[in-house]
């Protein structure tokens, strides 16, 4: 079972669930792939400044607290650092000499049976058609360094509420948000093995198909073949 969820996170949904429920109409599914005897990564395609909340929404709603590596700025913003750092929430220092603390406090949390909630593509999707873009390997380090599963969790409809990149919300009327999480990702052969690049990006493309294919199923469109790659001159895929 799911650690009890914290007394913070109680009285925070207290003021954001009833907003998430007057303005969404929840489709959710999968949530019998959670996992109820160990901690896990949740993944998530990331198309609007919305997202975080109705993952969120999703998570809390199925008994987890949810936990977000987030990036170490919001820290520093009042009022929003403090709230963030009071429902341990994680700051991930990108580039600097901290950016190892990020991971071992989602591994304590994992450690407790906790859920930490990654946006593996560590920004907004460029891609012009909001499907996933190449990601990033933190997520795949972490399952694989300490042996925890990942949840792909698929999910489409928060961009209506809050389009990428704006600052502008439509709240009504309600949007259908779809939320649907996918059994976890079959990383079985990366396991035990020297986390090299070729691994990393080979378990994150991994994670990253699943994660895609369940949007295909969702939207009911076919993903580009490749995915969008902001390494690329131009941003092209």
């Amino acid at each position: 079972m799911a650690p009890k969820i914290p007394a913070g996170f109680r009285a925070a949904a207290v003021l954001i669930k009833p907003v998430l429920l007057a303005t969404t109409r929840r489709e959710w599914s999968g949530m019998e792939n959670f996992p109820d005897d160990r901690g896990f990564i949740a993944v998530s395609n990331h198309m609007t400044y919305a997202d975080p909340f109705t993952l969120a929404h999703f998570l809390y709603d199925n008994g987890y607290a949810p936990h977000f590596m987030a990036k170490a700025s919001l820290f520093d913003v009042p009022v929003v650092g403090r709230g963030l750092r009071g429902l341990d929430q994680v700051p991930v220092h990108r580039g600097s000499a901290k950016a190892r603390d990020a991971v071992d406090a989602a591994v304590e949390l994992l450690a407790r049976g906790d859920s930490i909630a990654v946006f593996p593509e560590g920004t907004l999707t460029r891609d012009p058609d909001l499907w996933p873009m190449l990601a990033r390997t933190g997520a795949a380090r972490m399952a694989l360094e300490h042996d925890v599963p990942v949840i792909p969790i698929a999910q489409w409809g928060a961009q209506q509420l809050l389009a990428p990149y704006s600052k502008k919300v439509d709240l009504f009327p309600r949007k259908t948000v779809k939320v649907v999480a996918g059994p976890p990702v079959d990383l079985e052969e990366f396991r035990g093995r020297p986390l090299d690049i070729e691994v990393l990006r080979s378990a994150t493309d991994r994670i990253m198909a699943n994660l895609t294919s369940m949007l295909e199923d969702i939207r009911g469109e076919q993903a580009p073949s490749q995915p969008w790659d902001m390494r690329r001159e131009g941003g092209g895929r």
